[in-house]
């Protein structure tokens, strides 16, 4: 509900002032009275208190006139609207003050009619004033409120894409960004770990961090040189440093990532192009600290590095060569976990040895590939399906764009694991099922003469393997476990009422005798014994 347009009336007459307050029904018209006086310094103080919208005054008061009070209003409220009361004879004296600011006059003698048509007539143009002006102020308020974005969005076109001298002259008085004098070095810099660290914390102290990191990057730089701090990412920052200073940038940097140390909770990572003579090289310098930036792959971060042309062509074939990767895949095939673990500690190693650090986006493609050689491994043993632990794995890195040269030796030497597990365990099932199979075989065929050697020939394998590999998979020694199984079936056959001779004969036990000792030794009764229990003849004593 829009608020009722406040009036103020001074006249050196009383009854005027009673009329013009009283007798009129103001609300009707959307009007307050919100207060009076009888001569012109009163009026004054009480416009100043109230601070009406429209103001009817005499032009003819004691101690201030109305000329003199219509400019001190005016200066006091400029937005507010003035009516002049003025007689025949003042009328050159009315019009002066219309020329001062007042909007309208109103001859003496006048009728209420015509007050109240002036009033309301004063009222609109009011109303369509602060219409205007409320539109206005919250253009205003927009464009004051969304300045951070627009500069932040053409800072980050100007490091983007080409910009003449002429269009940022142009827009720089508007964005406010008057530290932008050539030379210019770009400094592209980064949160480490953001993600692993800080992907669960509140939004809300994520904004206060990101804060804090911007007001002190600024003020440290502000020491040595102008530049212009935005933000990029989440986790990054741009910085278009003025070059004209006697500290190096990789200085200035390396304080910057001291104070956020030293200040925060967190690290920073500083990549820096170099120098540049215009706008318009700006994107080039750009792309060169991004570059730079992706060298704390080899320290984890919490450092700055410069752009160096002689990087670019370090050759990289000597992180491994083919016959290393061979060799590294024949162990990962074989499911030597050991031995995999051993080469890629060795790989990692040794790249935090050489002089000039190869580019790192070349030893993560050189990785990747590697990694995906491995995958093919696989699936050259299992179906896709069964992978989905290492491929899970494999995705883990590309998702994590931060990662640095431990997370790599981390990320991969748990590929080796994962890998060299699925390869054993198959090994294993393989292993289970031929222990399985013989295990069945010794059972159907327990009169045979069921020798270590024979069974281990049944399945293609040493009789020392096959001993070995049996006792692992069963818990039994060969031996124990085929006179378990005659044991077991003798009982069957004793329950079924098969004489003991029978027994013996069927079982590949030459000698009744012996066969009854062994039975005896295993179950603590003789075989008769064990038949006349188990048919509820006998009791055992």
């Amino acid at each position: 509900m829009n608020r009722l347009v406040k009036l103020g009336v001074v006249d050196d007459i009383r009854s005027v002032v009673d009329m013009i307050s009283s007798k009129i029904p103001w609300q009707d018209h959307g009007i307050e009275i919100v207060g009076s006086a009888t001569n012109g310094e009163e009026g004054l103080e009480m416009i100043r208190e109230s601070q009406p919208d429209l103001i009817l005054t005499d032009i003819r008061m004691p101690k201030m006139d109305g000329l003199e009070m219509t400019r001190s209003i005016l200066e006091v409220l400029p937005n507010s609207k003035v009516i002049i009361l003025s007689a025949y004879t003042d009328f050159d004296y009315a019009q002066k003050a219309i020329q001062y600011g007042a909007l309208d006059y109103v001859k003496k003698p006048f009728s209420i009619d015509q007050i109240v048509k002036a009033v309301v007539k004063a009222k609109e143009v009011w109303e369509q004033e602060n219409l205007s002006r409320s539109h206005v102020i919250g253009l205003e308020k927009k464009i004051k409120e969304s300045m951070p974005a627009l500069r932040q969005e053409y800072l980050s076109l100007l490091v983007h894409h080409q910009t003449n001298e002429a269009e940022l002259a142009k827009l720089s008085s508007f964005l406010d960004i008057h530290a932008l004098t050539p030379p210019f070095a770009v400094m592209t810099i980064q949160i480490d770990q953001f993600t692993d660290k800080y992907g669960e914390v509140p939004v809300k102290e994520l904004e206060l961090a990101r804060f804090s990191l911007q007001n002190i990057v600024e003020e440290t730089i502000a020491y040595y040189t102008t530049a212009v701090v935005f933000r990029e990412a989440f986790n990054r920052y741009i910085c278009i440093l003025n070059m004209q200073t006697e500290e190096s940038p990789i200085t200035i940097a390396d304080h910057c990532c001291a104070n956020i140390a030293r200040h925060t909770k967190f690290t920073i990572s500083i990549g820096i192009g170099l120098s540049v003579a215009t706008v318009q090289e700006l994107p080039k310098s750009y792309q060169q600290s991004l570059s730079a930036l992706s060298y704390h792959f080899y320290t984890g971060g919490n450092g700055a590095f410069s752009y160096h042309t002689d990087a670019q062509d370090q050759p990289v074939e000597w992180i491994y060569t083919e016959d290393s990767e061979n060799e590294f895949l024949f162990a990962f095939r074989s499911g030597n976990r050991d031995k995999c673990v051993e080469w890629g500690m060795a790989i990692f190693e040794e790249m935090g040895k050489t002089s000039v650090l190869p580019e790192p986006g070349v030893v993560e493609r050189l990785l990747q590939g590697l990694v995906l050689r491995m995958l093919r491994v696989l699936l050259e043993k299992f179906p896709r399906a069964s992978l989905a632990e290492f491929e899970a794995k494999v995705q883990e890195i590309k998702s994590d764009s931060g990662a640095d040269l431990h997370g790599y030796r981390s990320w991969f030497i748990d590929l080796c694991d994962v890998g060299c597990r699925l390869i054993n365990q198959e090994r294993a099932s393989e292993s289970q099922k031929i222990i399985y199979r013989s295990a069945e075989y010794i059972k159907s065929h327990l009169h045979a003469d069921l020798t270590l050697e024979h069974c281990a020939k049944q399945v293609n394998l040493s009789w020392g393997y096959y001993s070995n590999l049996f006792k692992k998979v069963t818990g039994t020694a060969f031996q124990q476990f085929v006179t378990q199984a005659k044991i077991e079936r003798a009982k069957s056959m004793l329950i079924e009422d098969y004489q003991v001779q029978e027994i013996a004969q069927q079982l590949g036990y030459e000698h009744r005798r012996y066969f009854s000792e062994v039975f005896k030794k295993q179950t603590g009764l003789t075989p008769t014994e064990f038949k006349e229990m188990s048919l509820g003849k006998s009791s055992p004593s």
